[in-house]
Protein backbone atom coordinates (compact mmCIF):
# COMPACT_ATOMS: atom_id res chain seq x y z
CA UNK A 1 0.00 0.00 0.00
CA UNK A 2 1.31 3.44 -0.98
CA UNK A 3 -1.37 5.93 0.16
CA UNK A 4 -4.60 6.32 2.14
CA UNK A 5 -7.71 8.16 0.94
CA UNK A 6 -10.32 9.20 3.50
CA UNK A 7 -13.96 10.02 3.03
CA UNK A 8 -14.99 13.01 5.17
CA UNK A 9 -18.66 12.90 6.19
CA UNK A 10 -19.32 10.05 8.60
CA UNK A 11 -15.64 9.01 8.71
CA UNK A 12 -13.84 12.10 9.99
CA UNK A 13 -16.77 14.41 10.70
CA UNK A 14 -20.08 13.44 12.33
CA UNK A 15 -22.10 15.28 9.73
CA UNK A 16 -24.34 12.80 7.90
CA UNK A 17 -27.27 13.60 10.20
CA UNK A 18 -26.60 17.33 9.87
CA UNK A 19 -26.72 17.13 6.07
CA UNK A 20 -29.98 15.22 6.39
CA UNK A 21 -31.52 17.76 8.76
CA UNK A 22 -30.53 20.75 6.64
CA UNK A 23 -31.76 19.23 3.38
CA UNK A 24 -35.06 18.15 4.96
CA UNK A 25 -35.65 21.65 6.31
CA UNK A 26 -34.91 23.28 2.96
CA UNK A 27 -37.17 20.87 1.05
CA UNK A 28 -40.00 21.53 3.50
CA UNK A 29 -39.47 25.30 3.33
CA UNK A 30 -39.67 25.29 -0.45
CA UNK A 31 -42.79 23.13 -0.83
CA UNK A 32 -41.15 19.79 -1.54
CA UNK A 33 -41.94 16.40 -0.01
CA UNK A 34 -39.33 14.13 1.57
CA UNK A 35 -39.48 10.43 0.68
CA UNK A 36 -38.40 7.37 2.63
CA UNK A 37 -35.48 6.57 0.33
CA UNK A 38 -34.19 10.11 -0.17
CA UNK A 39 -31.50 10.12 2.51
CA UNK A 40 -29.73 6.97 1.32
CA UNK A 41 -30.18 7.91 -2.34
CA UNK A 42 -28.27 11.15 -1.87
CA UNK A 43 -25.40 9.81 0.23
CA UNK A 44 -22.29 10.21 -1.89
CA UNK A 45 -23.88 12.40 -4.55
CA UNK A 46 -21.97 15.47 -5.66
CA UNK A 47 -23.49 18.89 -5.00
CA UNK A 48 -24.96 19.26 -8.53
CA UNK A 49 -26.42 15.75 -8.30
CA UNK A 50 -28.16 16.11 -4.93
CA UNK A 51 -29.35 19.61 -5.82
CA UNK A 52 -31.11 18.22 -8.91
CA UNK A 53 -32.52 15.40 -6.78
CA UNK A 54 -34.06 17.85 -4.29
CA UNK A 55 -35.74 19.73 -7.13
CA UNK A 56 -36.61 16.98 -9.61
CA UNK A 57 -37.40 14.09 -7.26
CA UNK A 58 -38.58 15.85 -4.09
CA UNK A 59 -40.26 18.84 -5.72
CA UNK A 60 -38.54 21.75 -3.98
CA UNK A 61 -39.52 24.99 -5.71
CA UNK A 62 -36.06 26.37 -6.43
CA UNK A 63 -33.54 25.93 -9.19
CA UNK A 64 -30.84 23.32 -8.52
CA UNK A 65 -28.23 26.07 -8.44
CA UNK A 66 -30.13 28.07 -5.84
CA UNK A 67 -31.06 25.12 -3.64
CA UNK A 68 -27.40 24.09 -3.54
CA UNK A 69 -26.51 27.56 -2.27
CA UNK A 70 -29.24 27.46 0.39
CA UNK A 71 -28.26 24.03 1.70
CA UNK A 72 -24.52 24.75 1.74
CA UNK A 73 -25.15 28.08 3.49
CA UNK A 74 -27.10 26.12 6.11
CA UNK A 75 -24.20 23.71 6.56
CA UNK A 76 -21.70 26.56 6.85
CA UNK A 77 -23.84 28.06 9.63
CA UNK A 78 -23.87 24.69 11.42
CA UNK A 79 -20.07 24.66 11.14
CA UNK A 80 -19.75 28.18 12.55
CA UNK A 81 -18.22 26.90 15.79
CA UNK A 82 -16.15 24.30 13.94
CA UNK A 83 -17.10 21.04 12.22
CA UNK A 84 -18.18 18.13 14.44
CA UNK A 85 -14.93 16.18 14.19
CA UNK A 86 -15.32 12.57 15.29
CA UNK A 87 -13.32 11.45 18.35
CA UNK A 88 -9.85 10.31 17.34
CA UNK A 89 -10.30 11.27 13.68
CA UNK A 90 -7.66 13.98 13.44
CA UNK A 91 -5.16 11.89 15.41
CA UNK A 92 -5.81 8.93 13.12
CA UNK A 93 -5.07 11.03 10.04
CA UNK A 94 -1.89 12.36 11.65
CA UNK A 95 -0.68 8.89 12.65
CA UNK A 96 -1.26 7.50 9.18
CA UNK A 97 0.17 10.63 7.55
CA UNK A 98 3.48 9.95 9.29
CA UNK A 99 3.83 6.79 7.21
CA UNK A 100 1.77 7.34 4.06
CA UNK A 101 0.60 10.17 1.81
CA UNK A 102 -3.02 10.91 2.66
CA UNK A 103 -5.93 12.43 0.74
CA UNK A 104 -9.58 13.30 1.29
CA UNK A 105 -12.10 12.32 -1.37
CA UNK A 106 -15.46 13.68 -0.27
CA UNK A 107 -18.92 14.52 -1.51
CA UNK A 108 -18.82 17.68 0.59
CA UNK A 109 -18.19 20.99 -1.20
CA UNK A 110 -14.66 22.42 -0.98
CA UNK A 111 -15.68 25.06 1.59
CA UNK A 112 -16.61 22.35 4.14
CA UNK A 113 -13.56 20.23 3.41
CA UNK A 114 -11.40 23.30 4.02
CA UNK A 115 -13.25 24.02 7.26
CA UNK A 116 -12.32 20.56 8.53
CA UNK A 117 -8.68 20.91 7.51
CA UNK A 118 -8.33 24.30 9.17
CA UNK A 119 -10.13 23.25 12.36
CA UNK A 120 -7.88 20.20 12.78
CA UNK A 121 -4.61 21.73 11.59
CA UNK A 122 -4.33 19.07 8.87
CA UNK A 123 -4.02 21.40 5.88
CA UNK A 124 -0.30 20.78 5.43
CA UNK A 125 -0.53 17.03 5.99
CA UNK A 126 -3.37 16.17 3.60
CA UNK A 127 -1.75 16.23 0.16
CA UNK A 128 -4.97 16.11 -1.85
CA UNK A 129 -8.38 17.42 -0.72
CA UNK A 130 -10.91 16.64 -3.42
CA UNK A 131 -14.66 17.21 -3.69
CA UNK A 132 -16.85 15.19 -6.01
CA UNK A 133 -17.95 18.58 -7.39
CA UNK A 134 -14.56 18.53 -9.13
CA UNK A 135 -15.12 15.27 -11.04
CA UNK A 136 -17.70 14.02 -13.52
CA UNK A 137 -19.86 11.96 -11.14
CA UNK A 138 -20.35 11.55 -7.43
CA UNK A 139 -20.36 8.32 -5.43
CA UNK A 140 -21.18 5.45 -6.05
CA UNK A 141 -19.21 6.22 -9.23
CA UNK A 142 -15.48 5.81 -8.55
CA UNK A 143 -14.47 9.15 -10.12
CA UNK A 144 -13.48 11.02 -6.96
CA UNK A 145 -11.32 8.12 -5.75
CA UNK A 146 -9.67 7.63 -9.12
CA UNK A 147 -8.86 11.35 -9.34
CA UNK A 148 -7.50 11.39 -5.79
CA UNK A 149 -5.16 8.51 -6.66
CA UNK A 150 -4.11 10.28 -9.85
CA UNK A 151 -3.29 13.48 -7.95
CA UNK A 152 -1.35 11.49 -5.37
CA UNK A 153 0.48 9.84 -8.29
CA UNK A 154 -0.27 6.30 -7.16
CA UNK A 155 -2.20 3.49 -8.82
CA UNK A 156 -5.65 3.05 -7.21
CA UNK A 157 -4.82 -0.58 -6.48
CA UNK A 158 -1.96 0.65 -4.27
CA UNK A 159 -4.28 2.88 -2.20
CA UNK A 160 -6.48 2.18 0.79
CA UNK A 161 -9.84 3.94 1.12
CA UNK A 162 -11.84 4.59 4.30
CA UNK A 163 -15.62 4.83 3.94
CA UNK A 164 -18.84 4.56 5.93
CA UNK A 165 -21.93 4.41 3.68
CA UNK A 166 -23.11 2.05 0.97
CA UNK A 167 -22.51 4.46 -1.91
CA UNK A 168 -19.10 5.46 -0.60
CA UNK A 169 -18.04 1.85 -0.19
CA UNK A 170 -19.26 1.07 -3.71
CA UNK A 171 -17.24 3.98 -5.09
CA UNK A 172 -14.01 2.93 -3.39
CA UNK A 173 -14.49 -0.71 -4.40
CA UNK A 174 -15.19 0.29 -8.00
CA UNK A 175 -11.95 2.29 -7.98
CA UNK A 176 -10.08 -0.90 -7.13
CA UNK A 177 -8.81 0.28 -3.75
CA UNK A 178 -8.38 -1.74 -0.57
CA UNK A 179 -11.42 -0.62 1.40
CA UNK A 180 -11.74 -0.20 5.15
CA UNK A 181 -15.31 0.32 6.34
CA UNK A 182 -16.27 2.36 9.40
CA UNK A 183 -20.05 1.77 9.28
CA UNK A 184 -22.22 4.77 10.10
CA UNK A 185 -24.50 3.70 12.98
CA UNK A 186 -27.24 6.08 11.85
CA UNK A 187 -27.18 4.90 8.22
CA UNK A 188 -25.77 1.34 8.25
CA UNK A 189 -24.34 0.21 4.90
CA UNK A 190 -25.77 -2.63 2.85
CA UNK A 191 -24.47 -5.91 4.36
CA UNK A 192 -23.82 -7.30 0.88
CA UNK A 193 -21.51 -4.38 0.14
CA UNK A 194 -19.91 -4.58 3.57
CA UNK A 195 -19.02 -8.23 2.87
CA UNK A 196 -16.77 -7.06 0.00
CA UNK A 197 -14.47 -4.77 1.99
CA UNK A 198 -11.05 -5.64 3.36
CA UNK A 199 -11.87 -4.89 7.00
CA UNK A 200 -14.68 -3.46 9.12
CA UNK A 201 -13.66 -1.13 11.95
CA UNK A 202 -15.63 0.16 14.92
CA UNK A 203 -14.30 3.72 14.66
CA UNK A 204 -11.78 5.62 12.56
CA UNK A 205 -9.54 5.72 15.64
CA UNK A 206 -8.95 1.99 15.06
CA UNK A 207 -7.54 2.60 11.59
CA UNK A 208 -3.87 3.32 12.39
CA UNK A 209 -3.57 0.01 14.26
CA UNK A 210 -5.25 -1.85 11.40
CA UNK A 211 -3.13 -0.24 8.70
CA UNK A 212 0.19 -0.25 10.50
CA UNK A 213 -0.05 -3.69 12.07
Amino acid sequence: MDAVVFDLDGVLVDSEQTWDEVRRAVVAEYAGSWTAGATRAMQGMSTPEWARYLVEKLGAKLTPERIAEVVIDGMVRRYADGPPVLPGAADAVRAIGERYPVAIASSSPPVLIQAFLEATGLTGLVRVALSSEQVAAGKPAPDVYLEAARRLDFAPARCAAVEDTTNGLKAALAAGMTVYAVPNPHFPPDPAVLDRVHAVLHTVADLPRALLA
